[in-house]
Order: structure tokens, then C-alpha cells, then sequence
């Protein structure tokens, strides 16, 4: 009998397939120390393939970069609770992107440590999600303020800046989250549950955010 022939792999997954080889490589060693050699053999096929289907290691890493943006904000629009209120639709979409980012934290480094130090083409890739991010968190800070009966409401420029130091916040908190300096008092690793991050958010953003609305203003002279 003659020899069985294998299996062909279709593009599509033999792509997605150096694409999670490319994403462990370029998080573990730095976009400029990462190896198409290495990421072709994460990927089990040879350089050449690898250059056939995405040209070049700047467009390996662009294709990276726009892949695990779009899996984060979708993460994060599929955890909101539409039909909640304000703060816990919030509530939901920051649950569900520290469970993403902690689920995929290869993913997470390249977009968050990587992709914003190596070049304006991969930052402003980078920049189109995070101000997607913003724009979704800035509408749930001023429908809040609405629901709450603001007193005069938030200007729009106050709830912008709002929103851009929440997101702020959540991605420092993301990053201590996946790391080893969140440890216990005893020195042990700990690793916080997406929902009890994003409740320690909720509890330092929301309770000022409701004085906020409430009419309060914090001065410098008290």
C-alpha cells in the first residue's frame, strides 16, 4: 500500500497556530529578541511558511497586536450587563476584562508592555483599543451621573478625564494582578479573582464618583 498522506491544515488555523506561537515569544522575550526561528518552531512549521503568510516579523507582531485587541474589547463588551444599571454594567465590564487579561496574560504583556514601546505604527494600534475601552467607560460615567440626578451634572470634560483615569487604573491594577509582587502578608503568591478586582475599583472609583454627583468637590483648601 502506498503511503498515507496527512492531513492538510487549512490556512486559517495553521495561521492562528503562529499567531499563539508568536504571541508566547514576543511576551516571554521582547518584540526585539523574539526569533521568527523560535516562533516558527512554537508553531511546529518551518521560517518560510511562516514568512509566506505574514511577511515579515513587524507584520507578524501588527497581526498579534490587532488579534488580542479585538478578543480583549470583545471580552469586555460580552461581560457588561445591558439591561443593569450604570455602575453595574461597569461593574461587569471591568469583571470581565481583569478575567481576560488574567486568563491570557501573554496576550495582555504585548498589548500593555510591548506594543506601547516599540514604534508609533504598533502604539496607535494599541491607542484605537484602549480609546475604544475609554469611550465605552466614559458613556456608563456620565449615564451614572445622569441616574443618579447630578447636581448640575458632570461637565463632559470632567467625566472624559474620568474615564481615562479609570481605564488608567485598570490596567495598572491588571498588571499587579498577573504578577508575583501580588502577595499575601505571609509572602505568599495570591492571586485576586477578577471580581474581587474589580470591586476594589468599583469601591475606589464608584464611592467618589457618587459624592462627585452629589455636588461634593475636593479643594486644596479643604
Amino acid at each position: 500500500m502506498g503511503a498515507v498522506k496527512s492531513k492538510r491544515v487549512p490556512r486559517a488555523v495553521r495561521e492562528q497556530q503562529m499567531l499563539d506561537a508568536a504571541v508566547r515569544t514576543f511576551a516571554r522575550r521582547g518584540y526585539r529578541a523574539a526569533s521568527m526561528d523560535e516562533i516558527a518552531e512554537g508553531a511546529g512549521v518551518s521560517k518560510p511558511l511562516v514568512y509566506l503568510y505574514l511577511n515579515s516579523k513587524d507584520e507578524l507582531f501588527s497581526a498579534v497586536i490587532r488579534r488580542e485587541a479585538a478578543a480583549l474589547v470583545a471580552a469586555v463588551t460580552a461581560a457588561v450587563e445591558l439591561e443593569a444599571p450604570a455602575d453595574r454594567q461597569l461593574w461587569s465590564g471591568l469583571t470581565g476584562f481583569f478575567a481576560h487579561t488574567a486568563a491570557y496574560p501573554d496576550g495582555w504583556a504585548v498589548l500593555h508592555q510591548q506594543a506601547r514601546t516599540h514604534g508609533e505604527p504598533f502604539a496607535l494600534e494599541v491607542a484605537a483599543m484602549r480609546a475604544e475601552i475609554v469611550e465605552f467607560v466614559t458613556d456608563l460615567i456620565g449615564a451614572a451621573a445622569k441616574e443618579a440626578g447630578c447636581v448640575g451634572e458632570l461637565a463632559d470634560r470632567e467625566v472624559a478625564g474620568l474615564g481615562h483615569a479609570l481605564v488608567g487604573a485598570a490596567e495598572s491594577l491588571a498588571e499587579w494582578a498577573n504578577s508575583a509582587a501580588a502577595t499575601d502578608v505571609y509572602g505568599g503568591e495570591v492571586r485576586p479573582s477578577a471580581k474581587d478586582t474589580a470591586a476594589t475599583l468599583m469601591n475606589l472609583a464608584w464611592a467618589g464618583l457618587g459624592r462627585m454627583t452629589e455636588g461634593e468637590r475636593w479643594s486644596p483648601g479643604g
